[in-house]
């Protein structure tokens, strides 16, 4: 398969505004109180379901900052069986997943996500990562949209 060609120039880039905005929205977040590993294994995983290439390369990026290993990055995709991730991330990756989905099933988050969700994190926590999976199916539509390169190299 061929590389495909960026459309155009990133929207944010081209609207600077966005990156203040941007830059508040994420500062809100990260000051929820959410492991910053659980933010980061649902913003990857998100990506992954909408094939984000950039949001992909960024979230590998940033994950690994955080300390992930690159074996729970690599078992993200069957998170649900497997014994990498605890139960407050799962929670999570599933909310993320049902989230994401919405246009697949708008009744996608069921209560029993909810309440396995709710049972890990408080109301604080919860905006965050209902925010952070918002802005990452943002941020996956904007990049695919215009085929968004990643920022830098994978090596």
């Amino acid at each position: 398969m061929s590389e495909l060609k960026q459309r155009m120039s990133n929207p944010a880039a081209l609207l600077p505004e966005t990156y203040q905005g941007v830059g508040h929205l994420m500062a809100a977040i990260h000051s929820g109180g959410v492991p910053e590993q659980t933010l980061e294994l649902v913003h990857l995983r998100a990506s992954q379901i909408n094939g984000c290439t950039a949001c992909i390369h960024t979230g590998v990026q940033n994950a690994a900052k955080v300390g992930l290993s690159t074996e729970r990055m690599l078992a993200l995709p069957g998170w649900a069986e497997s014994p990498l991730f605890d139960d407050a991330e799962r929670a999570a990756l599933a909310l993320a997943e049902a989230m994401t989905r919405l246009a697949d099933n708008p009744g996608s988050v069921s209560e029993e996500i909810w309440d396995a969700v709710a049972d890990h994190f408080d109301e604080k926590q919860l905006a965050a990562i209902i925010l952070h999976v918002a802005t990452a199916n943002f941020f996956n539509r904007l990049n695919t949209t215009v085929r968004q390169a990643p920022v830098d190299s994978w090596s």
